[in-house]
């Protein structure tokens, strides 16, 4: 078998009907040869910690990473607890991945909003517990705590990952982070800026920058899907995103906020009940896909399997240590994947 480190997928991509799902696509992904599968997750049937364990369980060579969950969710020690079990369970293929959180969910649910100053001085907290140590009267940005203590025997090297964004984000990610995962459907000049923000933001705090791998996350949807799948898949999943955090999007990628303003405004969109990609007639995809600017679906991987496999070189030419082939299963990506091995 041909492996390839430096691919990685997500499971239950999108809204699954089952997380059961995920059990042949983790077959699927570890038999043709990728390096490592992503775990979102949804507060629905894709909790990761339960996901995560699943994952384990059914796999020997597959790094298992969270991209991501929200360090605020569970006690510290819980989440700390999940990765030591997951990094012993899987011999050290675990990433304990973090992300910021979707502001309208959060408000919400009543969880509190992350910011770049938790994300870090939980980092700090997770890598001194895993070396045994016992913290007393932690008083920081993450919160207090009068004693936070797992093992004193351990000695663990658990990797973090940081679903990366905004430039604190993403320096975050280069002074602290191993794993820092981008974000789909940023532009070419995106991509590059992110991944040189990462980079000098390692070697500012000392670090090696080639310690910090940099993830693209590439929609990934050939011409060999039908037309209607590939609709969810690129227009669906954009509009989901933009439905959630568009401003940012907008802002980060330096596209014309007067686009988004009009998709928000469109009937269409406003009558739709959900996740776009979720529940999404094709019809109202087609007519959500004219709001569109060409350059707003232009960061993918599109075409023939010769012509993603183009898409995804190029990703490495403009920085990107790893690329994540994001929005399909192993099984809908097989075909790109097989001519990527045999051009490799």
């Amino acid at each position: 078998m041909i492996t390839i480190p430096e691919l990685g997928f997500y499971a239950l991509a999108g809204a699954p009907e089952s997380p059961k799902e995920m059990l042949t696509e983790l077959a699927d992904g570890e038999q043709m040869g990728f390096g490592s599968v992503f775990l979102s997750e949804r507060f629905n049937v894709k909790e990761a910690a339960t996901l995560s364990g699943a994952a384990a369980a059914v796999t020997k060579h597959l790094r298992i990473i969270t991209a991501a969950t929200n360090h605020n969710t569970r006690h510290p020690i819980v989440t700390a607890s999940y990765a030591s079990t997951m990094h012993h369970l899987t011999d050290g293929r675990f990433t304990l991945g973090l992300g910021r959180g979707i502001v309208p969910l959060q408000d919400a649910f009543g969880i509190g909003r992350i910011t770049t100053a938790q994300m870090e001085d939980f980092a700090q907290l997770m890598r001194r517990l895993w070396k045994g140590e016992a913290v007393f009267g932690h008083d920081g940005p993450a919160g207090s705590w009068p004693v936070l203590s797992l093992d004193r025997t351990f000695d663990l090297d658990i990797p973090l990952g940081l679903v990366a964004f905004g430039p604190q984000s993403l320096a975050l990610g280069g002074r602290v982070f191993d794993d820092v995962i981008l974000h789909t459907f940023f532009s070419d000049e995106t991509l590059q800026r992110c991944v040189t923000a990462v980079k000098t933001a390692a070697e500012q705090a000392g670090r090696n920058p080639d310690d910090v791998r940099v993830w693209s996350c590439l929609a990934t949807v050939g011409d060999h899907l039908s037309e209607s799948l590939r609709l969810k898949k690129t227009v669906g999943r954009l509009a989901s995103y933009l439905q959630g955090y568009g401003d940012l999007m907008v802002s980060t990628n330096g596209w014309d906020p007067s686009v988004l303003e009009r998709f928000r405004n469109d009937e269409v969109v406003q009558g739709i009940g959900g996740a776009i990609d979720s529940v999404a007639t094709t019809a109202q995809l087609e007519h959500i896909a004219e709001l569109f600017p060409d350059e707003w679906l232009a960061s993918a991987a599109r075409g023939s399997a010769a012509q993603c496999t183009e898409t995804i070189r190029q990703q490495f030419t403009l920085g990107a240590d790893r690329v994540i082939l994001h929005g399909a299963t192993p099984a809908e990506l097989a075909p790109v994947v097989e001519h990527y091995k045999a051009t490799r």
